[in-house]
């Protein structure tokens, strides 16, 4: 059976009916938004028709007073952003900048450095709709951010990669914009002084907006970034615990760039990505398997999670790579050449897959949506 044409309906009712319609006719059902991560994830099951989010961008809903918002999928994150923005407000995700709506950026459960005080896309999202293989509209949570009515279905479709039906609106929490920012960094080629450092700064009594670790060539950094009206007395703080834990500091006040670094090393346009889930205090054993795979690592110094890049390697070197990794971590490949043959979500807890089993079958028992993608 050849692929349908893509299809982008208007209206959330009008994906519901095209996504039943496929599933009736025994099609696999592809979903996407602005297609920035087609490569994560198996490829999916043919036969594949494809169902696009991409005219599902109206801002429903930006409750400013009580900073939330209520936004379709297809929306793309930085536009939101700017809306919000402008009532100095933020959605507190920031995954890599590269055109992503807010319901691939849900569905992927993609963040960047603002994690490590706001929390991920579960922490973040209040409530959703989404559209099922058998046509109907779900919806779990609401417009409040104290909400415990009902299942919490936002938090089963963040990072299901589309598997269990399509989102097609997303209620969210916003917070207040920092007027400005400063940044505590601190310099070493140590791992075991880079993780002192950063798990000093973890376990300090400081307000920070963003706490990573960048490595690569040998050398490295802790970054303690802090927002606010006058940031500058906390990043003080912060450089003079890096400077005790043996770093050499430095305060950076045009912060940007260096942040928008780490968000950029998150993904690779040419090599493989693999991200790594470890301990807090693992971090030095993680550093230094970045140093002995050659790879550039940036991460999430506070909730343990790493994202080595993996460039100008043959398919059979990067393949080995992700396998070594997997001797002493979890590791899961994102980004990733064609050619590089390796399973992206790698061995799987027994009892998790049969729980994965049984959700996917109740949601869509057809095995409709993005079918073989995620761990069925």
């Amino acid at each position: 059976m050849e692929p349908a044409a893509p299809a982008a309906p208007a209206r959330p009712e009008a994906l519901a009916v095209a996504l039943a319609a496929a599933a009736t006719e025994g099609r696999g059902v592809r979903f996407t938004g602005a297609g920035t991560k087609l490569s994560w994830g198996r490829a999916p099951g043919e036969p594949t028709a494809e169902l696009s989010t991409a005219r599902l961008d109206r801002l429903v809903e930006h409750n400013a007073g009580d900073l939330t918002a209520v936004l379709e999928a297809g929306m793309p994150l930085a536009r939101a952003q700017a809306t919000f923005a402008e009532a100095g407000q933020m959605l507190a995700l920031d995954p890599p900048d590269d055109g992503a709506t807010v319901g691939g950026v849900v569905a992927t459960a993609d963040s960047g450095p603002l994690r490590a005080r706001y929390g991920g896309v579960r922490d973040l999202v209040l409530g959703v709709r989404a559209a099922l293989a058998d046509g109907t509209i779900v919806k779990s949570g609401g417009k409040v951010i104290k909400n415990v009515a009902g299942y919490d279905l936002a938090k089963l479709f963040a990072g299901s990669f589309g598997t269990l039906g399509a989102i097609v609106e997303l209620s969210v929490r916003l917070h207040p914009l920092p007027p400005a920012t400063a940044t505590a960094l601190g310099r070493s080629s140590d791992p075991d002084a880079l993780g002192r450092a950063a798990s000093e700064l973890a376990h300090a009594a400081l307000e920070q907006q963003s706490l990573d670790v960048r490595f690569g060539a040998g050398e490295g950094m802790v970054l303690s970034r802090f927002g606010g009206a006058a940031p500058h007395p906390q990043a003080e703080a912060a450089e003079r615990l890096l400077r005790a834990a043996g770093l050499a500091t430095e305060l950076v006040d045009d912060d940007e760039p260096l942040w928008a670094a780490q968000r950029a090393g998150q993904r690779s346009a040419t090599g493989a990505v693999v991200r790594i889930a470890a301990v807090q205090t693992e971090l030095p054993a993680v550093l230094r398997t970045a140093r002995r795979h050659d790879a550039e690592l940036v991460g999430r110094a506070a909730v343990g999670l790493s994202w080595l890049r993996l460039e100008d390697r043959s398919p059979a070197e990067a393949a080995a790579a992700v396998e070594a990794l997997r001797d002493d971590f979890g590791a899961t490949v994102l980004d990733r050449p064609p050619e590089l043959a390796v399973d992206p979500w790698g061995p799987v807890d027994p009892g998790a897959l049969s729980l994965t089993h049984r959700v996917k079958e109740r949601f869509d028992p057809t095995d409709a949506c993005n079918r073989g993608v995620f761990l069925v």
